[in-house]
């Protein structure tokens, strides 16, 4: 039976209820690892074990593709969940009193209309002078460097986190060059829709770049122009498409579009 506008009421109660019992099961995953905190302290046991976490990840992704949902995006809700564990086993060790957070400082307040749609930074774009000298410093970081169908054009990636590379060789990118030299050309936030940023940016009287630009594998994406006076460049993305990496593409529009 194929679900009707008129059954939408009943299918939110639904997501709420699963809400509820996820908020539920993450405490009773909490107080677990705050005993297993315990454990550690009493036995000098390190905090952090690579091997574990590798562990956990690896099965967690099996999991994901077992029960049809995307490993990529399973393995960030751990991620997320293995970093709060961290700073609860830390946070336990501490002596001051946890800050009280009422639902006033948790979001009952009107929320602006990014702050609604906002999730993380996606990735960040960073234009090199020298190639192969900034992927052999991210590599010795411990990211893993992949070429792009655009040879200029590098994607490094340590675990959640995407840095891209992009080396001269174009004239949009030379001109970034000699203007700025090496650095961050734009910070790309994800979001749940593109387009609704981009009308809340019109309506706020922030100048852009773009309208939305979709690539072919379903990532929309807004650019805001330059801000003089903080020297940062924002884009905003959403997939629409399967979850894959940046293409080089893609970045290589952003560059030419700035050389315009």
């Amino acid at each position: 039976m194929v679900a009707t506008v008129s059954d939408l009421s009943q299918l939110r109660q639904k997501i709420d209820a699963i809400d509820l019992a996820i908020i539920k099961l993450l405490g009773e995953r909490m107080q677990v690892c705050r005993e297993v905190a315990e454990v550690k302290a009493g036995s000098a046991t390190a905090v952090i074990q690579p091997q574990r976490v590798r562990e956990v990840l690896t099965v967690r992704r099996q999991w994901a593709i077992d029960s049809n949902v995307d490993p990529d995006f399973t393995e960030q809700l751990f991620r997320i969940l293995l970093a709060e564990t961290h700073r609860i086993e830390i946070a336990e060790e501490r002596d001051e009193r946890a800050p009280s957070k009422t639902a006033e400082t948790s979001g009952s307040t009107l929320r602006s209309a990014l702050d609604t749609v906002a999730c993380r930074i996606d990735h960040v774009v960073v234009a090199v002078a020298n190639l192969d000298a900034a992927m052999d410093f991210l590599t010795s970081l411990g990211f893993k460097t992949t070429r792009t169908q655009d040879p200029a054009i590098i994607a490094a990636d340590a675990g959640g986190v995407t840095v891209v590379l992009v080396g001269p060789g174009d004239p949009g990118v030379d001109a970034h060059l000699a203007a700025h030299g090496s650095g961050v050309q734009h910070i790309a936030i994800e979001v749940l829709n593109a387009g609704f940023v981009q009308q809340a940016l019109a309506e706020a009287q922030v100048p852009l770049l773009t309208n939305v630009i979709v690539d072919a594998d379903g990532h929309e994406q807004v650019f805001t122009v330059l801000d003089p006076s903080t020297g940062v460049q924002l884009g905003f993305i959403s997939r629409t498409g399967h979850r894959v990496p940046i293409s080089g593409q893609n970045v290589r529009a952003l560059f030419r579009a700035l050389a315009k």
